[in-house]
């Protein structure tokens, strides 16, 4: 019984991961891969400084990975995807432009 469990669990996911593979799989990887680096850059960035840190590099790989991982919905055509990316991508936008004007302020003052 366990033996036929995992044939079909193994099954199950040498479909979902190796079988489907094509050009759309690969770039949502790596768009995911992007996504999951502006994690890593955070935490390495509130390591350093010792408490929360939010670096610009955060809102660039935010935005990057989200345009990817829409463009990656838009392909598989799946609207809850659509709407929660394109809603992500709008707020990531708009804090790298926060970030930016501060740093316009700060130079001007």
């Amino acid at each position: 019984m366990l033996v036929d469990i995992a044939r079909s669990v193994g099954g199950y996911l040498h479909d979902v991961f190796i079988g489907n593979v094509d050009v759309g799989i690969l770039v949502g990887y790596v768009a995911q891969a992007m996504f999951a680096m502006r994690f890593v850059v955070q935490w390495i960035a509130s390591e350093r400084a010792g408490r929360s840190v939010v670096p610009t590099a955060f809102w660039v790989f935010s935005i990057g990975g989200g345009l990817m991982l829409l463009g990656y919905a838009v392909y598989r055509r799946d609207p809850v995807f659509i709407l929660g990316q394109a809603f992500g991508v709008f707020v990531y936008l708009r804090n790298l432009q926060f970030v930016l004007r501060g740093r316009g302020e700060g130079a001007a003052a």
